[in-house]
């Protein structure tokens, strides 16, 4: 699944020792989409290397491709939304807009009609 937008919170990393002596760091972030309404989603990147590779900065347009889980804790569910990919969006859309904004395309010139000929038909 994917979700496009801003990102309006970064909240404070999480670490720690999982039961095998392995350790670990997780951290989330939160991007609100351009919708008419629009949505928020709070979403975590697990591990370290993840969170160097992605760099994730406040006020950047992402698009977060994620997995969505729930597990269960004390008789309760909880949805976890992980993302495994982060592209940036606007590097991919600074091409276009330049190019949008490059010289005007000029329209066809108008064809040509001489009064003296009885044909309608400008070719």
């Amino acid at each position: 699944m994917e979700f496009i937008g801003k990102v309006i919170a970064i909240l404070p990393p999480k670490e720690g020792t999982s039961k095998t002596g392995n350790a670990w760091k997780a951290q989330e972030f939160v991007v609100e989409n351009h919708d008419q309404y629009p949505r928020k989603m709070c979403f975590e990147v697990f591990g370290a290397d993840k969170l160097e590779q992605f760099n994730i900065q406040l006020g950047e347009e992402i698009n977060v491709s994620f997995d969505i889980d729930a597990r269960q804790w004390q008789d309760r569910w909880f949805n976890s939304i992980r993302a495994w990919r982060i592209d940036r969006v606007g590097a991919q859309q600074a091409a276009p807009q330049q190019a949008m904004h490059s010289a005007p395309i000029a329209p066809p010139p108008a064809p040509e009609f001489h009064a003296g000929n009885n044909d309608d038909l400008p070719f």
